[in-house]
């Protein structure tokens, strides 16, 4: 059997995939009596490219399907895309604005023609991408949330939620962008500080005596106030409470009124109340009974009640009120201040708080249940640090605003009546009003209806994914096998936009939380942890490293650097050493095939086994059972590691090594059949193992190897490690490799050429070492390039030798003499000893630390106190050397 040589990623990446999908290889089936594992992908929205986010999901999703699948559950990995309201009639309509057309002016219905066009031509881009990056979804099942199954279900639960009493229409303050011109949800806001100004300004007396000072930030909102607030406690204002004093410019009379939310260290302690435009103030106008002036409109534009700035935009308008205020003595003064602003994740831009009627829907007895399942553990949030952020969320969770100003997505199932007036959520007393899909006519008296104007907030429907992608509100086939899902594995930063509103939602209409567990990777910035942007330049296209480095090197570096509980630090320079990793592991591959021929059946004879062939079985069965084991933890980046650390080490550097020493002298045809058969078995079962994380190579491999007949390794049973048992073997063969690695450091740091054989003096610390190098010493020479091997040490002082020391020995290498040899000897042997001192001190403080020693689990523990003496022993031995090289 033979490989090409050379390794090209790009050569069959498309042409596996294409061939696992049109073979069904990802197909779940809901009448298999198979265990279901089910993961629903966080649904990019439609107007998507493929991103680095998408591509940290999509990697650490797939290693837990594929990896189940090949554990014998019946997987479903179930894809699909978000309708992505605000953002995708913000890209039609540009678009559109490219050819002269504006949405206004075409009206709602041609608008929406224009981009059901637009996601039919363009929609499916994102689930493409998703394929280059080996995605073993089932892509039978695709979903789309404006699907008319999942629109089903929005509307089902709309007017279930209406119908208990929970979602309400109401004038409330909102966030509002006057970019996107809709309402949009505190966790769509982002606050940046920033550095602005603190406006002082007179607001004088009724009575002409005299003037309380206000400090603000936002002078062109004053147009709005209903009064001006000082603390009941703040001796300074006592005597004015209750007074009335002239707005400034537009001359209205406010009063004086005490409230305790006024914080008496900023500014002077007397704060302007602007009910319609502020959080706080809103609240307190509630508190005091103050009118509600609104001054600016949606587009961020002055009202009539703004009087003679009535047009201005708010920033035009900042600009003529200071002015005036100038103009009229009113302007005390103007300071520097920073403080935080609210601007809009999606545009950037800032945030208006603005007075509006919304529909709103009540948390407070969602929420409940949500937290319970939590705190006692029914749905498990890994990292633990994530759970106790959730349950301080959940227990202070607002009420939400589910309303968006918009035309794309979900209308709102509500209506009002042309005749006798009545309206969902505010008269609708039977609440027939949102009760009934497509109504034609008033339910109360027979009049015309119209429907509400906007839709609902993408998160809405979002929130039903895990069920009414599974044919929730009806009792399906799939539904019934497939929720609740297995696990939600997701980005830290949607846990409040999606995973709390799936939970309370999945609660709320199934009965049943929508997943057992749910991971929470990091985010992905750049190598030096910076947010990727395109501002910043510093954005990596998943796609053009996939082109570079193919989709496995990409994956295993993602899944190599996701450390729960921190974010990623992509640098495409560890993707080149995992193309490296997928090189080396072609590489062997095409060495074992070079030793079989086609069709070979190995048999591994017991009696044949080597202490290495018995070694390398173990070592694997080790692998493969701590493989196992960090995937039941999500621990990614440790099942990659002990996976790369087997094959690129324990297997391509030691056992590939020495198996030519067997394949290349004369040995017995059976010892020979018996090394050919473990590296075969050792190679098929480690693509096993490493086929979730990369899947195109270990499947290119397989096929090489297996061919068609045996079908793919994507389907194959997943080693589980059951045969692993502890065994002195380990140590033996660690003790060995020891000994090998630091002849090769000698040779390395006297550089010795590669070529040249050299003579090797051991002095062992037991006899039972000193007889498993004789029984090894075939191997020894070869791995070391050594020619002779002595245990007579005799006297060395005499003759140029350099020293070192491992575990179990004290190793001599001859070399050519020069009248500088003893001194460089020392200085060499004296960097080694400062090098382990060092990591003494390392180790040791680690050891002493209570933290490390609370935390650790107590293999990890085990292995450092092993280091440590291992380092003890050695620094010991050096020492010894270095005296005697003294006297």
């Amino acid at each position: 059997m033979e490989i090409p040589k050379s390794f090209e990623p790009k050569d069959y990446e498309d042409r596996i995939y294409k061939m696992w999908e049109e073979k069904g290889c990802f197909k779940a089936d809901p009448k298999s009596d198979k265990k279901p594992y089910v993961i629903v992908i966080p649904p990019p929205n439609v107007t998507g490219a493929l991103h680095v986010g998408h591509a940290m999901f999509v990697t650490l999703q797939d290693i837990l399907i594929r990896w189940k699948r090949m554990q014998g559950y019946d997987s479903l990995w179930l894809p699909g895309t978000d309708h992505a309201g605000i953002a995708t009639q913000m890209v039609v309509s540009k678009e559109l604005e490219k050819k002269g057309i504006k949405r206004t002016e075409i009206g709602r219905e041609k608008f929406l023609e224009y981009v059901w066009q637009w996601k039919r031509e363009k929609g499916d881009t994102i689930l493409h991408q998703l394929r280059k990056l080996g995605a073993s979804c089932d892509w039978s099942r695709t979903k789309f949330t404006l699907d008319d199954d999942l629109s089903k279900a929005v509307r089902t639960a709309f007017v279930r939620l209406y119908n208990e009493g929970l979602i309400y229409k109401g004038e409330y303050l909102i966030n509002w962008c006057v970019s996107c011109e809709t309402a949009i949800s505190d966790l769509e806001v982002e606050h940046f500080e920033k550095e602005g100004k603190l406006y002082y300004i007179k607001y004088p007396f009724e009575d002409g005596n005299g003037e309380v000072v206000v400090a603000t930030t936002r002078p062109e909102t004053l147009l709005g106030d209903s009064a001006v607030a000082v603390h009941p406690e703040d001796e300074r204002y006592k005597n004015l409470v209750g007074k009335n004093v002239i707005l400034p410019l537009l001359k209205r009379k406010i009063k004086v009124i005490a409230d305790e939310m006024v914080d008496r260290e900023f500014g002077t302690g007397a704060v302007k109340i602007t009910p319609a435009h502020d959080p706080n103030d809103f609240e307190a106008g509630k508190r005091h009974n103050l009118e509600f002036i609104k001054v600016m409109n949606e587009k961020g534009i002055m009202t009539g009640n703004a009087g003679i700035y009535q047009g201005l935009s708010r920033y035009e308008c900042r600009k003529k009120v200071l002015e005036d205020l100038e103009d009229e003595g009113l302007l005390l003064k103007i300071e520097k201040h920073k403080h935080s602003i609210g601007h809009c994740q999606r545009c950037g831009n800032m945030i208006e708080p603005m007075l509006s009627k919304q529909w709103f829907l009540k948390i407070d007895s969602l929420a409940k249940p949500a937290i319970e399942v939590v705190e006692n553990g029914e749905i498990e949030i890994i990292p633990d640090h994530w759970r106790k952020v959730y349950l301080n969320w959940m227990g202070d969770i607002h009420d939400w605003c589910i309303s968006r100003q918009l035309w794309w997505g979900h209308r709102i199932p509500a209506y009002s009546c042309n005749s006798c007036g009545k309206s969902a959520g505010e008269n609708d007393p039977e609440k027939k009003l949102a009760s009934i899909d497509n109504l034609t006519s008033c339910p109360y008296c027979g009049g015309v209806l119209n429907q509400e104007e906007d839709v609902l907030d993408t998160w809405f429907s979002s929130q039903l994914w895990p069920f009414s992608t599974l044919g929730w509100p009806e009792e399906t086939e799939d539904f019934k096998k497939y929720y609740p899902t297995s696990v939600m594995e997701t980005g830290y930063d949607i846990l409040f936009f999606w995973v709390a509103r799936m939970i309370m939602a999945g609660l709320k209409f199934t009965g049943k939380k929508p997943f057992h567990k749910v991971f929470l990777h990091g985010l992905v910035r750049d190598k030096h942890g910076k947010k990727m942007s395109k501002t910043s330049g510093n954005v990596l296209d998943p796609l053009d490293l996939i082109d570079k480095y193919g989709a496995d090197a990409l994956r295993f570096t993602l899944s190599i650097l996701c450390v729960p509980g921190t974010d990623v630090n992509l640098d495409p320079k560890r993707m080149e050493g995992y193309k490296a990793f997928a090189n080396k592991i072609w590489n062997a591959s095409r060495f074992v095939l070079m030793q079989v021929e086609e069709g070979f059946e190995g048999e591994i004879k017991e009696e044949y086994l080597s202490l290495w062939d018995r070694w390398i079985l173990n070592e694997f069965e080790k692998t493969a059972k701590s493989v196992n084991q960090s995937l039941e933890e999500f621990k990614f980046y440790e099942a990659s590691h002990t996976i790369y650390h087997f094959l690129w080490h324990s297997y391509c550097d030691w056992y590939v090594e020495v198996s030519k020493s067997v394949l290349t002298q004369d040995e017995l045809e059976e010892r020979k059949s018996v090394v050919k058969s473990v590296l075969v078995k050792v190679l098929i079962d480690s693509l096993k193992l490493l086929h979730p994380f990369m899947p195109y190579i270990t499947e290119e491999l397989w096929q090489k190897i297996k061919g068609e007949k045996m079908g793919f390794i994507a389907l194959q049973s997943y080693p589980q490690g059951d045969k692993y048992e502890s065994s002195p073997i380990e140590e033996e063969i660690d003790d060995i490799c020891d000994l090998i690695t630091a002849i090769r450091n000698i040779r390395a740091e006297k550089g010795i050429a590669p070529s040249e054989k050299i003579t090797v003096f051991l002095e062992p610390f037991s006899e039972n070492f000193e007889k498993m190098v004789k029984e090894n010493i075939s191997e020894i020479k070869m791995l070391a390039k050594v020619e002779e091997l002595s245990f007579e040490i005799g006297n060395l002082k005499d003759e140029g030798f350099a020293s070192s020391v491992c575990k179990m020995a004290k190793v001599f290498v001859l070399i050519r003499k020069d009248e500088n040899h003893h001194q460089k000897e020392k200085e060499r042997l004296s960097l080694e000893l400062a090098k382990l001192q060092k990591d003494r001190v390392k180790f040791l403080n680690k050891l002493n630390n209570p933290s490390f020693a609370e935390r650790a689990p107590e293999e990890v523990i085990k292995r450092h106190k092993e280091i440590l003496a291992e380092i003890e022993l050695k620094s010991g031995e050096i020492e010894k050397l270095l005296k005697e090289m003294t006297t």
